[in-house]
């Protein structure tokens, strides 16, 4: 029995406009048939570990294939699937819109296949809309849609000035297309912008008039996604949402691991911002485990009053050594448990602990030792505190409980190594200024950055998680610019945000263009993007 087929739409380049079905038809393929366009991470973020990836956009000499052959390939992928397996055909922006559908549709049908097809967000729609430029208004009389790619276009049909005439296609077939209709009629002051990289982060529009489109097209990147002509572009000042974000366009170095950076490139994509992530240090178990072990049958036979978890690495590594021994959350019960901050609460209650203390003040060591109770003869039956750390970690906490009469097990529950250096080209990036803002979210990523990548550049933006990272900061001669309200990731990127908004409102009232960070190096050291 061969596979079923759906042909599902991707969206435009936004990974966030992709529809719930499709999330849900990737989760569940067996092979992935994509189009050149459609990133394979995104891709890989939502279907399994063992899919099947094929590229239905070039051929084995890079060569660009045809409709005929995509066809040939759909068909040859769900007849290697058994079973009534799933083959989703991925396609840019919505099937049914120049995809070459049709012609892969009928193949399947003749080979006796059944089919699916997913609608997903256009182009033809979406692309005007994140360039700030709506479709419709009270000037508009009507919408068209013209496949540039594809001849014999009768353009005198689109020459009224009060038409929006959306123009997908190829760089060249846009610029042939604008310069056919000023040819035919439509007047040379017609207001156009032209989108490159369209509803993605990378996305930049230019707003010109067909008279000077030409021009205007020789200086881009030749990476048009789609050009816009329409009296509603002189609508962009105040319908633009998304060019308009505070970190619009930002290049932001993340020193972490891809596991623990995931929140935050969401949440700076959500800001309007790239994130690049290095990783600056490797997680690993400890050298000896005896004190560990001796440690986890303390806590189950009675030995602490509390635990203290101080990193979600550390609630990782004791959970990783209960389920070595075959133990699960209910060893916690009859024990007290502290976390330093809500994203390691967060990582308990994932395992079903929910904590006793979690200080809601500054989420550090210092914060969670100003919450943490004295010990009283009279109510604490037990006088000792399990700590389960990093072997670097600080002794503030150890120092503190000490001093309010606890006993504390400091035990090295993880090891922080520092990661290899990065690649070349992000070391120069770093140190030359291609980076618009850093984000340190502990001291480690401090040390660890300036010793594998080494500092960033003056002008690059530096945001801190707290105090301590900060001092750490400061004394490796970094300025620093950005200091989060609380100790968490998210936290950071958005007092980030808040410092986007502040150079936006500044510029604003002194008349001038606003310039990201990387922009304001000289330009003898700024490198092109």
């Amino acid at each position: 029995m061969p596979a079923r087929v759906a042909f599902v739409g991707s969206g435009p380049g936004d990974p966030g406009l992709l529809t719930v079905r499709a999330r849900d038809l990737l989760a569940a393929a067996d092979v992935v048939v994509l189009d050149g366009l459609m990133r394979e991470e995104a891709v890989l973020g939502h279907a399994r570990e063992d899919v099947q990836i094929i590229d239905a956009a070039h051929g084995e000499n890079g060569q660009e294939l045809t409709h005929a052959v995509r066809a040939k390939l759909v068909v040859k992928a769900a007849k290697s699937v058994s079973n009534g397996g799933l083959v989703v055909r991925l396609m840019d922006g919505d099937p049914a819109t120049f995809n070459g559908l049709v012609e892969e549709a009928r193949a399947c049908r003749k080979a006796g296949i059944t089919f699916d097809v997913v609608p997903g967000v256009s182009a033809a729609t979406a692309v005007a809309t994140y360039a700030g430029v709506p479709l419709t208004s009270k000037g508009t009389s009507s919408v068209h849609v013209l496949n540039a790619d594809q001849s014999g276009h009768d353009l005198t049909r689109y020459c009224t000035d009060d038409d929006t005439l959306v123009i997908l296609g190829s760089p060249r077939s846009i610029g042939l297309a604008l310069t056919g209709l000023l040819e035919c009629g439509r007047p040379a002051e017609a207001q156009v912008a032209l989108v490159e990289q369209g509803t993605t982060v990378r996305q930049t529009s230019f707003t010109t008039t067909l008279g000077a489109a030409e021009a205007a097209l020789d200086r881009l990147t030749g990476q048009i996604s789609a050009a816009v002509v329409s009296p509603n572009v002189a609508m962009r000042d105040e319908f633009s949402w998304f060019e308009t974000k505070p970190l619009f366009g930002w290049k932001v170095l993340v020193p972490r691991t891809q596991a623990q950076a995931g929140s935050m490139i969401d949440r700076l994509a959500a800001y309007g911002a790239v994130a690049d992530v290095v990783p600056t240090i490797s997680v690993e178990p400890p050298r000896t485990p005896q004190q560990m072990e001796k440690a986890v049958r303390g806590l189950v036979t009675g030995r602490y009053e509390w635990i203290g978890f101080t990193s979600t690495n550390a609630v990782r590594a004791v959970r990783e050594r209960f389920e070595e021994l075959g133990l699960d959350a209910r060893a916690f019960a009859g024990l007290k448990v502290a976390a330093v901050g809500g994203v390691t609460a967060d990582a308990l209650r994932e395992w079903g602990i929910n904590p006793d203390l979690v200080p809601s003040g500054e989420q550090s060591a210092a914060g969670l030792l100003e919450v943490w109770p004295e010990f009283d003869e009279v109510l604490d039956p037990i006088n000792r505190v399990l700590l389960p750390r990093a072997d670097i970690a600080t002794e503030t906490l150890v120092a503190g409980l000490r001093d309010i009469g606890w006993e504390v097990d400091d035990v090295t529950a993880y090891r922080t190594v520092r990661a290899a250096p990065p690649a070349q080209h992000v070391r120069d990036a770093i140190k030359g200024g291609d980076y618009d803002a850093v984000l340190f979210t502990s001291s480690s990523t401090v040390r660890n950055l300036v010793g594998i990548a080494g500092k960033p550049h003056p002008a690059t933006v530096v945001a801190c998680i707290g105090p301590a990272t900060a001092k750490t900061a400061e004394e490796h001669g970094l300025r620093v610019d950005v200091l989060a309200p609380e100790a968490s990731a998210l936290s950071l990127v958005d007092a980030l945000a808040g410092h986007g908004v502040g150079l936006a409102v500044a510029a604003a009232e002194t008349g001038q263009a606003l310039q990201r960070p990387s922009d304001k190096r000289p330009a003898s050291r700024r490198r092109a993007r």
